[in-house]
């Protein structure tokens, strides 16, 4: 019996690890233009589309269906699966994955990540990593929703105007990251989005994560962790690389790094950088 590790697209993940699970896309509209994210529209081309296009995004939650689908498949060759989605405060895609596991008893096992794009692409690695050590789904189940709670997903935005035109915070809160170049700095906290700081200029900003990171104990580097960054560019990303340094330990080269996907970026916007990473467990 094979165990399956299911993840929705807005999870991220390194080059290449998709191959070895299996993904559920969600949908991305540019007004009467409707992709499936990853399949028939890749984020190089997304992030293209979302700097010249006048037409803000949408995107729309995986169906019951759309989950259907792959679970019957995994099911009828007798395997099992586990399966991480987006933050259930964030999207019905979590709920989605719950309708459509409850005709399969005992083969398919949801996990609402509590978080979302590197976040819960460094727990389906963690999965990943149990299921090749043997572990049964319902034992994998058990420790990802464990893990879950040391699971650090903070990020710096150029802007927080597409997290308020997507309904994700106030106008409030976007106008006063607006001002004075204001760099907002935000992490996911109890599954929801959470604006920690704000900071003049990308340096200020990545001192920002600097601390953040340092006050969450610093990064267990026994399990995955990610980088990320939106747009086309990963320019500024390698600059907060540069300067945090000293947070990894010698080990810069290595650090695994992506683009993060279509969906979180239409929320996130062009020019943010973000990290995941495992909390160290304090005594």
């Amino acid at each position: 019996m094979c165990v399956h590790i299911v993840v929705d697209s807005t999870a991220d993940l390194p080059k290449g690890l998709e191959a070895k699970l299996d993904v559920v896309p969600l949908t991305i509209r540019f007004g009467e233009e409707e992709y499936i994210d990853g399949v028939t529209i890749t984020h190089r081309i997304f992030y293209e589309k979302l700097i010249e296009s006048d037409v803000m995004p949408t995107t729309s939650q995986a169906s019951p269906a759309d989950f259907d689908w792959v679970f019957r498949r995994i099911a009828e060759a007798g395997d099992t699966a586990v399966v991480i989605t987006v933050s259930s405060k964030l999207s019905g895609t979590c709920q989605s994955a719950t309708i459509a596991a409850a005709e399969y008893p005992g083969r398919i096992f949801v996990v609402d990540s509590s978080t979302v794009a590197l976040g819960a692409g460094i727990l389906a690695q963690l999965g990943l990593r149990l299921a090749e050590e043997g572990h049964t789904a319902e034992e994998i189940a058990r420790v990802l929703t464990r893990e879950r709670e040391n699971v650090r997903l903070i990020a710096l935005l150029d802007t927080l105007e597409y997290l308020q035109r997507g309904g994700r915070i106030s106008k409030t809160a976007a106008f006063a990251g607006g001002l004075l170049n204001i760099k907002p700095v935000i992490c996911i906290r109890d599954g929801a989005i959470e604006v920690l700081g704000k900071a003049r200029g990308s340096r200020q900003g990545n001192n920002l994560l600097v601390k953040e990171i340092q006050q969450a104990g610093g990064v267990d580097f026994s399990k995955p962790l990610m980088l990320g960054y939106t747009g086309i560019s990963d320019a500024l990303l390698n600059k907060y690389i540069a300067d945090s340094a000293q947070l990894w330990e010698g080990r810069v080269e290595e650090l695994p790094r992506t683009m993060i996907g279509s969906v979180v970026g239409t929320h996130a916007g062009p020019g943010a950088v973000a990290v995941a990473f495992f909390a160290k467990k304090t005594l």
